[in-house]
């Protein structure tokens, strides 16, 4: 009888085991909902989801239906779903599912995102190339917070923007910046920097980033009073932050 009833016991966890990875699963993403299985969900055995649904373990919350509630946004979530049911890489929204895939840690995805252009063109060229100019973060910052010191009950306030790509070009810089009347106005200075990208591609940059944090901003050049040595619209450069 025990030798027999082996194989029977050996079948039924075979079949347990089958049940348990078709199992549909219902997940509140971000206040969307979902249906999967959870062979879907734990696809890659690395990745963040099959560790939230790894046998024998409860690492996720429900909602008030029961369904199982993860806290991102799920408007991007449904991408994630289709990669992990068809290896299908999103052609739309790039910037956000690479992010959500980052978080996921779905490697082959995120290997597969930063191979397009835009992830690629962001991390591989534009990244690259601002890491290469000296205190670019620091400098942004500093940007924002003279334009919101400056914005009291003022429609719009503006930044004056240094920039040099080379070492001669600070040379010539320095004496404009020593007349500026640096008491009303506070100069933030750019560069240099070793790299092919040129000052409009530097403000172009600029640009991008103030803009991804919500601000409405404008470039113009800064021209400086008659009687200076060059033209100082092609090193200074006025932001203009608009509040309202």
């Amino acid at each position: 009888m025990s030798i027999s009833s082996e194989p029977k016991s050996f079948e039924k966890q075979n079949m347990n085991s089958l049940q348990t990875q078709s199992e549909v699963i219902e997940l509140n993403v971000g206040g969307e909902m979902f249906m999967t299985t959870l062979s879907t969900l734990k696809k890659h055995p690395g990745s963040k989801l099959a560790e939230m649904f790894a046998s024998g373990q409860s690492k996720l919350r429900t909602d008030s239906e029961g369904r199982y509630f993860i806290d991102r946004p799920g408007t991007y979530f449904k991408y994630i779903l289709e990669y992990l049911r068809s290896n299908q890489v999103p052609k739309q929204c790039v910037q956000d599912v690479y992010k959500e895939a980052l978080f996921y840690d779905i490697e082959p995805l995120i290997k597969q995102l930063e191979d397009s252009p835009q992830i690629f063109g962001e991390l591989v060229a534009r990244k690259q190339f601002l890491a290469r100019v000296p205190s670019y973060t620091e400098n942004i910052e500093l940007m924002i917070r003279i334009a919101r010191a400056e914005a009291v009950a003022a429609r719009q306030s503006s930044v004056i923007v240094c920039v040099v790509k080379t070492e001669e070009d600070i040379a010539r810089c320095v004496d404009t910046l020593n007349t500026l009347d640096t008491c009303k106005k506070s100069v933030v200075t750019f560069g240099p920097w070793k790299a092919s990208p040129s000052i409009s591609d530097l403000l172009d940059s600029i640009k991008m980033d103030i803009d991804a944090k919500g601000y409405r901003i404008s470039i113009q050049p800064y021209i400086m009073e008659k009687g200076f040595r060059f033209k100082s619209n092609d090193f200074f450069y006025k932001f203009i932050f608009t509040w309202w």
